[in-house]
């Protein structure tokens, strides 16, 4: 299966310059967040696939008149051709009213909450968020801070892979589009990445 993840920023490559043969192939589309309404449904019309998609710490409230044909799979689990896809959107909170914001106790509690799903799914094997795990893509400051808990959930899980934005390529020497905890990938979507899931040996 080729995944396209798209976070944070419009790629002018991708949409302002787009052609047809750029998602060739794509069979489903995963956001990561920050990303304006109009930009994703643009992909949804223009590739035919899913689009599943989590809010990001700048989003407004989700609104379901305003996604068009994409899917918010916030606290759920979207199964796709077998794939069981989990996602939990947001940031570490840095201010006490921002949207989309959570301590790390706020997210370990949506995590508990899921228990039932993920029972019955009996896992995950992709993990869609906007925030990156603890010390695995963060930054040290606040706002770009990873959860603990997508450590423990990973884990658990251990799923293939898991997808986030929020730390951008231009923030420093310390970005990295592609790393591993245990037996998950983690891919940082920001801009736009093409992934074969699970990869081709």
């Amino acid at each position: 299966m080729k995944i396209l993840v798209l976070a944070d920023c419009e790629s002018k490559s991708l949409y302002e310059y787009f052609t047809p043969e750029k998602i060739q192939g794509v069979d489903l589309i995963l956001a990561c967040g920050d990303l304006k309404w109009n930009y994703l449904d643009f992909f949804a019309s223009m590739a035919s696939v899913p689009v599943l998609f989590v809010l990001g710490n700048h989003d407004p409230a989700y609104d379901p008149s305003a996604c068009g044909g994409c899917v918010c799979i916030e606290d759920d689990i979207y199964v796709y051709k077998g794939v069981r896809i989990l996602g939990l959107g947001g940031s570490m909170r840095y201010h006490p009213d921002g949207d989309n914001q959570y301590t790390e106790r706020e997210m370990k509690r949506r995590i508990q909450k899921l228990w039932w799903k993920l029972w019955k799914n009996k896992g995950f094997d992709i993990l869609v968020s906007h925030a990156p795990a603890a010390g695995v893509n963060d930054l040290p400051d606040l706002p770009h801070r990873g959860f603990s808990c997508f450590l423990q959930l990973m884990e658990k899980y251990k799923p293939g892979l898991f997808v986030h934005g929020h730390v951008h390529a231009n923030y420093g020497a310390g970005f990295k589009r592609v790393d591993q905890y245990k037996e998950t990938k983690v891919l940082n979507a920001y801009d736009y990445y093409i992934i074969e899931y699970p990869e081709k040996p």
